[in-house]
């Protein structure tokens, strides 16, 4: 059996090393922590954290990092004699529970690969870091793999704020210094794969590697995107083409050998999810081996409804990347030729598709914008700009230029053409205009990336500075310049002249670090 005493971890029941799939589902059908679905899926409930907890993320202030770090908002400190006293309770509170552990890497590169040891209380959290993260086959090399990071979970273990330093019983700890990572006190698996994140956006960056938000594909000449985009902006969405080949759907880094996964699965939210639409993802949901997050389903026959929210908006399935049709087997692929930065504008003032020069592409990618809606978040009752640097700063432990200026320079010497994309609203703001449909949204990309645009004519806007294209293969010509498709265009120039002073705003806290050409690349605001 696995010895974990290295770890403080002893006296533990049966140690599950490396268990496959199909008894990683007799375990957690037998300890009853999910239940099985109509074609296989395994359904499970994460209880009252059914999405990832912000707030209780924590980074442990320690000489070796202290100095590097981004801190704020998005990394609270927490002192090494509060890691360490929770750590002692954790160890303690695993004597003589089975534990299930999986060792997995980070990264497709090897250049790059990060090995994994993910310890977990649950067999299905087992389960979704096998799906979520790359496998070994080699069981040779597996019985000589020597972890580089881990990974203790422990979902029934919570925290005492009094005591332990938390904001609540939810707690995510990282320690840099000794390469470990505890969670407790939820059972929302996305926080085992945002942890590693993290952990992938701290290591990279000093060797010259940009670490990414990012889903990727590949065309059927080899040509590679990238899709940069927060929550519900059809990141997953679109990177799943059906004509492209999918490299990754959420996290990658760019280093010089190009474009490489750091996952071996997706985690896509299926609420009303469409069979029509999201053909290759809606058949994930019929699969063995997928995990199905807070999916409603009927106990009696077992089938789903993936139109039920009751739980949460924010359902999700947790599935090997290779239950998908067309993708990279490798997960790697060249430098990109184009790169894509989407955002769902609820104030329906950004065309559905524009082109960045380079500087405003360095603004734009440290700006990170997008917009919430009523329904998204408790409290949020009307459209909200939301500006998550690098579309993805909860996951950036470094200060953003460090990743900008990574970013710059790989836009710059590749010659990657950087494209505005608006999955949001049209012809007014949310409540008002109406969602793009997935499909103007498809046209777009494929516009963009095919060559469709190539030699067209283009428009400067006269705010944002951005060129649109005047016609569009898919889209109609008036849905390109969103002040044609607002009844009242007075009413479209002082929306437009707000959010250009909300990105000014945001921005001025980068103004004394970002060059004077990327500062003059954002939006002219009257």
């Amino acid at each position: 059996m696995l010895d974990l005493s290295y770890l403080g971890i002893t006296n533990t029941g049966t140690v599950f090393h490396n268990i496959s799939t199909p008894a990683l589902y007799e375990e957690a059908i037998r300890r009853r922590e999910a239940m099985l679905s109509h074609l296989g899926p395994l359904v499970v409930r994460t209880g009252q954290y059914t999405g990832r907890s912000a707030d209780d993320k924590f980074i442990v202030r320690e000489p070796s990092s202290e100095d590097r770090i981004w801190w704020g908002k998005h990394n609270r400190p927490i002192e090494e004699s509060a890691f360490d006293r929770l750590l002692v309770r954790l160890g303690a509170y695993l004597q003589g529970r089975d534990l299930f552990v999986q060792d997995v890497y980070a990264g497709a590169d090897p250049d790059y690969r990060v090995k994994v040891r993910v310890i977990t209380e649950h067999a299905w959290h087992s389960l979704f870091a096998r799906n979520l993260l790359l496998q070994e086959l080699d069981l040779d090399v597996v019985a000589q793999f020597a972890p580089d990071v881990h990974v203790i979970q422990a979902p029934d273990f919570h925290a005492i704020p009094e005591i332990d330093g938390t904001r609540s019983e939810a707690f995510i700890l990282v320690h840099f210094a000794r390469r470990l990572i505890i969670i407790g006190g939820t059972s929302y698996a996305g926080e085992i794969k945002k942890s590693v994140f993290t952990f992938m956006n701290f290591l990279l960056p000093p060797k010259g590697v940009l670490s990414m938000h990012a889903s990727a594909n590949q065309g059927p000449e080899g040509d590679t995107a990238i899709f940069f985009g927060l929550s519900g902006t059809g990141k997953t969405t679109l990177s799943a083409d059906p004509d492209r080949a999918l490299i990754g759907d959420d996290e990658h880094g760019w280093s010089d050998n190009g474009v490489f996964n750091f996952e071996g699965g997706c985690y896509a939210k299926v609420i009303r999810l469409s069979r029509t639409a999201e053909p290759e993802i809606y058949e994930t949901t019929r699969r063995f081996g997928t995990v199905l997050e807070n999916v409603a389903m009927d106990t009696r026959t077992r089938r789903l409804d993936l139109d039920d929210a009751v739980l949460t908006e924010n359902t999700r399935a947790a599935y090997p990347i290779s239950h998908l049709p067309n993708i990279v087997r490798g997960g790697q692929g060249g430098h990109p030729r184009s790169v894509v930065l989407l955002t769902a504008d609820a104030f329906g003032v950004l065309p559905p598709l524009a082109r960045l020069t380079p500087d405003q592409a360095m603004y734009w990618f440290v700006s990170g914008y997008t917009a919430k809606v009523a329904g998204t978040e408790r409290g949020v009752t009307e459209p909200s700009a939301t500006f998550s640097p690098l579309f993805g700063a909860p996951f950036m432990p470094l200060h953003p230029t460090e990743y900008a200026e990574l970013f710059g320079e790989r836009v710059r010497r590749h010659g990657s053409a950087v494209w505005l994309v608006n999955t949001g609203w049209s012809g007014g703001p949310y409540g008002v205009g109406e969602r793009m449909s997935i499909a103007w949204s498809r046209a777009a990309v494929r516009a963009a990336l095919d060559g469709s645009l190539d030699g067209a004519a283009f428009d400067d806007d006269p705010v944002f500075g951005f060129a649109i294209p005047r016609s569009c293969p898919g889209l109609p010509d008036e849905v390109l310049q969103p002040r044609r498709t607002w009844s009242d265009p007075a009413a479209y120039d002082v929306a437009a002249a707000d959010l250009a002073r909300r990105f000014a705003e945001n921005f001025a806290q980068y103004a004394d670090v970002a060059s004077q050409a990327v500062r003059d690349a954002g939006p002219r605001v009257p």
